[in-house]
């Protein structure tokens, strides 16, 4: 008799997990979706992230950032340490960290006085 609970309990357990595995809701179809299409146009860091929320929100994708890099995110740290650098180029010493610390706070020789 145990051994019949048992193998009952086992089979409804295992339809409902496969049930549940089968039976995605729309949001998850949409994530899956979502995450295939950041993957095939290689985004990451913010653009993966803006991607995902407009994608989510089924608003359409804002203009592709990659067409001017330093111009659509000059304000993130990364970007403005890749341009000050670039701007930095053939200054040694105190004044480099000097045009450094200011471009940086600046967030990049764009925004410099």
């Amino acid at each position: 008799m145990n051994k019949v609970l048992a193998a009952l309990i086992m089979s409804a357990v295992l339809s409902a997990t496969s049930f549940g595995a089968m039976a995605k809701t729309a949001q998850q179809e949409k994530m899956g979706t979502c995450n295939k299409d950041a993957a095939a146009k290689s985004l990451k860091g913010d653009e993966r992230k803006a991607f995902m929320k407009s994608c989510l929100s089924n608003k359409p994708e804002a203009a592709a950032p990659a067409a001017a890099p330093e111009a659509a995110a000059a304000g993130t740290p990364q970007n403005a340490m890749t341009t000050c650098n670039k701007a930095a180029t053939g200054k040694k010493g105190d004044e480099r960290k000097k045009f450094m610390s200011a471009c940086l706070k600046a967030k990049g020789p764009e925004n410099m006085k």
